[in-house]
Parts: structure tokens; sequence; C-alpha cells
């Protein structure tokens, strides 16, 4: 029998080459988005109808959320992976953020991955096995400029992993976050300006964005047996940019290499 993943916001960027990853090893994959256009345009260009159910999925809806379980129940009847990706932004200064746009926000990236978690993860423990990765953000990890709402969803994951990941561990359910530094999505290249990629260059060690598919892998890891030990991490995958900290990015470049500071 097929092992079986779900992607939330499957259908672009970063899920649709999780989706992909899964397919390559042998897994059937339901992808849920909210976008049914772009969701429909992957799962035509995917071409797998036997291993792909395309379902569209707001991940704030309870109700929404439990009809698409269901559909992957009524289809191949088992959840062997279950990985939150969906989610929103909104990049503005604090004190113009409006409540709105919080709530906005928090809808999708926190009571998404909250309603997803309780309907997967309820057939996970069932099974006694299954793995939940949660695709939060370095912006979890390090507060920055125009995403309180983001950033603090993100952090929020990164704690709601480790609650699911002490409970559902009693159950054989390994539950993990991945938190991506600037990856190349289309996303990325329509906002991220030439002197912001620039900025990014300079404070990422590597000195590069990531790739959805660099992301895909390490999802891909954690939901596999070889990382059947890893449980309740939010593991960094960012080339180096939260270890980096405080550090100036000039110091890195060769005309400060031998500076003193």
């Amino acid at each position: 029998m097929q092992p079986v993943a779900v992607v939330t916001g499957g259908a672009r960027g970063i899920g649709r080459a999780i989706a992909e990853w899964f397919l390559a090893h042998g897994h059937c994959v339901a992808l849920l988005d909210i976008d049914r256009a772009t969701l429909a345009a992957t799962e035509a260009a995917l071409a797998r109808p036997e291993q792909v159910l395309a379902l569209g999925c707001n991940v704030a809806d309870p109700a929404e959320v439990d009809a698409a379980a269901a559909a992957v129940l009524a289809r191949w009847g088992r959840v062997d992976a279950l990985v939150n990706n969906a989610g929103v932004a909104v990049f503005k200064p604090v004190l113009e953020t409006s409540f709105a746009e919080w709530r906005q926000v928090m809808a999708t990236n926190l009571d998404g991955v909250f309603l997803c978690s309780q309907a997967f993860g309820a057939v996970m423990k069932a099974q006694q096995s299954g793995a939940i990765v949660n695709i939060a953000s370095i912006s979890g990890l390090r507060a920055s400029t125009l995403r309180v709402a983001y950033g603090t969803s993100k952090a929020a994951i990164i704690h709601l992993t480790k609650q699911y990941a002490v409970e559902l561990g009693n159950f054989g359910v390994r539950v993990n976050a991945v938190c991506p530094g600037p990856v190349e999505t289309e996303m990325a290249k329509q906002v991220h300006s030439p002197a912001i990629r620039a900025d990014y260059y300079d404070a990422v060690p590597l000195g590069r964005y990531g790739t959805p598919e660099e992301m895909a892998e390490l999802v891909g890891f954690l939901c596999s047996k070889a990382a059947s030990y890893v449980n309740g991490q939010a593991l960094a995958n960012d080339g180096g940019f939260d270890a980096a900290g405080v550090g100036i990015p000039a110091f890195r470049r060769d005309e400060g290499i031998n500076r003193v500071g």
C-alpha cells in the first residue's frame, strides 16, 4: 500500500515542491489549497490522477477541513504525513497593522495548522503512526520589521509544534517544524526588490536564497523513517541566517575581512 501525504497550500511554491517530493518517493498526495484555479492547473500539470487528489479548502474553516479529511480517507483510507504549509502574510509597520489584518494572518497561519492537525492527527493517532511537519519561518525565530502578525503566527506555530509532539508522540506520531529563510519562490521574485535581495545575500552566510526543492528535501526527511527519532524540533533551513545573529554583513565581505571590530 502506498503511503499518503497531505500538503496544505500545495498548489504553488514550497507546497508544490513538497508534493512533488512525495510523488517522487512513492506517495499518494492530497493537495489542499484555497486558490482553486491554481490548484486545478497544478493537478493537471502533475498528471497523476491515481496518485493526486486536489481539494479546494480554506484551512481556516473547520467545516472545509473536516470535509477534506473525509475526502482523503474516502479515497485512500489512511494518512501518513501532513505538511501544514498554507500561509499568508501582511507586511506593514506594527502600528499600521489593523486587527482585521492580524486576524486574517492568524486564521490561516495558526488556526489552519491547529484545525488540520486536529483532523488529520486524529487519523494518525488511530493508526499509531504518522508524521506532521509545520512550515514555520525564520521570522518565528528572529523578530523583524513589517511582520508583527506573520512573525508572531510563525513563532506560535513553533510552540504549537512542541505541544503536538509531546502529546502525539505517545501514539507514534512525530511532529516537527521547518523554518525557511528567504526562498526563491515566485512570490519572493515579485515582492523582493533588488535592494532587499542584496541585503539578504549579505545577511545569509551562504550568500543566496534557498530553493523550494531544498525546503522539500528537509520536509521529506522529517516525514521519513530516516528521522524516526526526531520529534518536537524546529529546524532552520536558512543558509545560516539564524546562526549569523547580529553579525555585521560588512565583516563577511572581502573589504571588511581584515578589519577589527
